[in-house]
C-alpha cells in the first residue's frame, strides 16, 4: 500500500500547475457552498424562528375551507336539475361558542389557546390618518400564545387594564402616526364607532408587516369598536411541538369545521421559495464542482497516456489489475481530500467576510447585515460533494489504466 500512495504522490507532484489548478478547483466549490449555505439557511433559520416566535402556531378562523352547500344540493347531489344565482344564506361571522371551544382546547395537554377579535380602523393623531388591523386580546391568554409582552419596547400588558381605553401600537405604525407612550388618539372603525385611545404600549417584532399595521387592545374594546359584542373571530394556538402544527390544525378543523391553519400553510408560498433558494444553491455549487471533476479527469488521463509504458512494467512485474486501479483512484481522492481542506478554510472565511459587513435591511424582516447559520453540517456535505465528484472523475481513467495490457504496450514501445 505504500508503494501505491509513493506512486501516486510522484504522479501529482509530476504535474504541479495540473494539480493545483484540480485544487483550487475543488476548494472553490467547496468554500462558496460553504459560504452560501450559511448565508440561505440563516435567512430561512431566521424567517422561521421570528415567525414560530411572533406568530401562533395555529389559527382558527370564523369561515369554512369550502362554501356550504344549498339545501337542494345537499338534499339531491345527483339530482338532474341545476339551480343558478342563489344567493348564500347570510350568517353572522364569528366563532360559535368561542368560549367552549377555548376552554377545550386549554384542557388538551401541550396546546394553548386565546381568544381574538380582529378587525380594520382608522387611526387619527392631529392631522394624520393611519389605516390599521386592531387586534383584541386577552392579556392572561395572549402571553401563552405569543411573543407580544417580550417584544415591547414601552409598557407591559397590564397596562390595558389599568388605562381607560388602551391601545398598544407597533413601531411602524407608531412612527407613520408620530405618537409616544401615553398620547391620545382617536380611533374609527368600519361599524362607524369612535373612540378616544390611550398608547399604553410600542411592540417592536422585527417583521414590517406587524410592526407597521398591527395594534392591540383588550378584547371588549375591539368588540365594542367592530360592534359585535361577545364575538371572536379567530382562536389563536400555540404548541409544544411545534412540528405537530399540521396534524393538530387538521385534527382541530375536523372536529369543529371552522377553518384551521398552521403556521406552514399560513407561509406555504415563502417556504416555496425556500426550496427553490436551496435548488439554486445545489445547482451552483454542482457546477462548480462539476468543472473541477473534469479538471481532475484531464489530468489523470493525461498521466495514464504519459505513464503507460509504465503501468506496463509494474504489471508485467506481478502488480494486480486492483492495484493499478487503486493508485489513480488515490490520486483523485487526494485531489478531493486536499481541495476540501482548503475550501473549509476558504469558507470559513466568507462566513466571517460576510458576517462583518453591515447594512439595514428594511423588507418582510428587519436585520442590520447578512443573517448567517454556519453548520458542521454544511462542511460535512461539502466534503461528500467533493469527494464524490473527484472520485467519479479518477474512476473511469483508473478503469481503462487497470485494463492496458503490457505486452501489447511493451511490443509497441519496441
Amino acid at each position: 500500500m505504500r508503494l501505491i500512495a509513493e506512486i501516486a504522490a510522484t504522479h501529482l507532484t509530476h504535474r504541479k500547475r495540473q494539480s493545483i489548478v484540480s485544487i483550487l478547483g475543488v476548494a472553490m466549490g467547496v468554500g462558496f457552498f460553504i459560504g452560501m449555505a450559511a448565508l440561505m439557511q440563516g435567512f430561512q433559520t431566521y424567517f422561521v424562528s421570528k415567525i414560530i416566535d411572533v406568530w401562533p402556531h395555529i389559527i382558527m378562523k370564523d369561515e369554512y375551507r369550502l362554501p356550504s352547500l344549498q339545501p337542494a344540493q345537499r338534499q339531491f347531489p345527483q339530482g338532474a336539475v341545476a339551480l343558478h344565482g342563489l344567493k348564500p344564506v347570510e350568517e353572522l361571522r364569528g366563532i360559535r361558542d368561542g368560549k367552549a371551544v377555548i376552554a377545550a382546547l386549554n384542557r388538551i395537554e401541550g396546546i394553548h389557546a386565546a381568544p381574538t377579535m380582529r378587525t380594520q380602523a382608522f387611526m387619527r393623531y392631529g392631522a394624520k390618518d393611519v389605516s390599521a388591523t386592531l387586534v383584541g386580546i386577552d392579556p392572561e391568554l395572549e402571553r401563552q400564545v405569543s411573543q407580544l409582552e417580550r417584544d415591547l419596547k414601552v409598557g407591559s400588558l397590564n397596562e390595558l387594564h389599568t388605562a381607560a381605553n388602551g391601545v398598544i401600537l407597533g413601531e411602524g405604525l407608531a412612527a407613520k402616526l408620530g405618537v409616544e407612550a401615553h398620547n391620545i388618539i382617536t380611533v374609527v372603525s368600519p361599524a362607524g364607532v369612535i373612540l378616544k385611545m390611550q398608547v399604553v404600549g410600542i411592540f417592536r417584532t422585527g417583521i414590517t408587516t406587524i410592526d407597521n399595521f398591527d395594534s392591540y387592545t383588550l378584547l371588549k374594546k375591539a368588540q365594542i369598536l367592530a360592534n359585535r359584542p361577545n364575538v371572536i373571530n379567530q382562536i389563536r394556538i400555540r404548541l409544544r411541538d411545534v412540528g405537530n402544527a399540521r396534524v393538530v390544525a387538521s385534527s382541530i378543523e375536523s372536529r369543529y369545521g371552522y377553518r384551521t391553519e398552521a403556521w406552514e400553510e399560513t407561509y406555504e408560498n415563502v417556504l416555496g421559495i425556500f426550496v427553490i433558494q436551496n435548488g439554486i444553491m445545489y445547482s451552483s455549487v454542482g457546477a462548480i464542482l462539476i468543472v473541477a471533476a473534469f479538471g481532475i479527469f484531464n489530468i489523470i488521463s493525461t498521466i495514464i497516456h504519459e505513464k503507460t509504458r509504465d503501468i506496463a512494467i509494474l504489471k508485467s512485474i506481478g502488480v494486480a489489475e486492483l492495484d493499478i486501479r487503486l493508485i489513480f483512484l488515490l490520486e483523485g481522492l487526494a485531489v478531493g481530500m486536499i481541495g476540501t481542506v482548503l475550501g473549509w478554510a476558504l469558507g470559513h472565511a466568507l462566513v466571517e467576510i460576510l458576517a462583518s459587513i453591515r447594512f439595514n435591511i428594511e423588507g418582510f424582516v428587519r436585520a442590520e447585515g447578512f443573517i448567517l447559520n454556519e453548520s458542521p453540517y454544511h462542511y460535512l456535505i461539502a466534503a461528500g460533494f467533493a469527494l464524490i465528484s473527484s472520485s467519479l472523475a479518477a474512476f473511469l481513467p483508473a478503469r481503462k489504466a487497470a485494463r492496458l495490457d503490457p505486452v501489447d504496450i511493451l511490443r509497441g514501445a519496441a
